[in-house]
């Protein structure tokens, strides 16, 4: 009886002390480096379906970051590279839109969209250009 009594005490305290909380570990900078791209254009489409959302919905940095994302997974994607140049245009990152736009030109030279493409070029000088003025 004693033993059961005895068991039954050592159960209960140790049911009564509280876990401590384990802090989680610092992040290690090997599991920061840069993500590898491969080839892959069906993850290229996924993040560009998902950018589209965000651009619907009115996330044009998230929307940004996504057709950034797809035109690493697949660098032939002019979509990509359209759609992201003008997210940063409504961001007004003018520079980045301008480095996108000329992306999508190494893309789709044969496009229907270059006309439209080279006419925004023009309009908005390289910024070494508008630095100079």
């Amino acid at each position: 009886m004693t033993r059961v009594v005895l068991a039954l005490a050592l159960s209960l305290a140790a049911l009564a002390q509280k876990p401590t909380p384990v802090d989680p570990p610092e992040e290690d900078a090997s599991l920061s480096k840069d993500k590898e791209y491969a080839i892959n254009p069906v993850q290229a489409e996924k993040e560009f379906k998902i950018g589209l959302y965000y651009a619907k919905k009115g996330s044009f940095r998230a929307a940004a970051a996504r057709f950034e994302e797809a035109s690493k997974w697949n660098p032939a994607f002019p979509d990509a590279f359209f759609k992201r140049a003008e997210m940063l245009e409504k961001l007004g990152d003018k520079a980045k839109a301008r480095e996108a736009w000329a992306q999508f030109l190494e893309a789709a030279p044969d496009d229907k969209r270059v006309p439209e493409v080279q006419k925004k070029l023009k309009a908005s000088p390289p910024p070494a250009a508008a630095a100079a003025k």
